[in-house]
């Protein structure tokens, strides 16, 4: 289950709700989980972002997406008969920006963000070369056509 809070003034992104949570049980599908985990996703701005890059990784720059995973550690953080996966931040404006500049649909770029977002709870990631081949073949895997 995927919670949106939409902590900005726009409704915009609204609309594409449900391909996030198409895109959440398609990741899963993709990686061969069952669908018990939990998750939010919390829509903002670029100065909330900046400060959670400035405060949690000593980056003092707006970025597009943070993940903040819960299962990093040895036992599963578990809410009732879900596993709490942790929290996605997406930044609004970076979605626009980002589309135009990708030549490509907000549509895509707001999933694309999700799904990058999501390997990343799920312990993906790009800081070495063939980790960041496996991650984005994954992306690309699960995005597909997505127009």
């Amino acid at each position: 289950m995927v919670n949106i809070i939409n902590k900005t003034h726009y409704n915009d992104l609204k609309e594409y709700y449900p391909l996030i949570e198409k895109y959440y049980l398609k990741t899963l599908k993709t990686l061969g989980l069952d669908d018990v985990y939990a998750l939010s996703l919390i829509i903002c701005g670029p100065l909330k972002i900046r400060k959670i890059n400035r405060e949690y990784r000593n980056i003092d720059k707006v970025t597009d997406v943070i993940s903040f995973a819960l299962l990093d550690d040895e036992e599963d953080a578990e809410y009732e008969d879900e596993i709490e996966l942790g929290d996605i931040f997406i930044n609004r404006d970076r979605v626009y920006s980002q589309a135009s500049e990708y030549g490509h649909s907000v549509k895509r770029e707001f999933v694309f963000l999700f799904v990058h977002g999501l390997l990343h709870l799920f312990g993906y990631d790009h800081m070495e070369k063939e980790d960041e081949k496996k991650m984005f073949a994954m992306q690309k895997k699960i995005i597909g056509d997505l127009k």
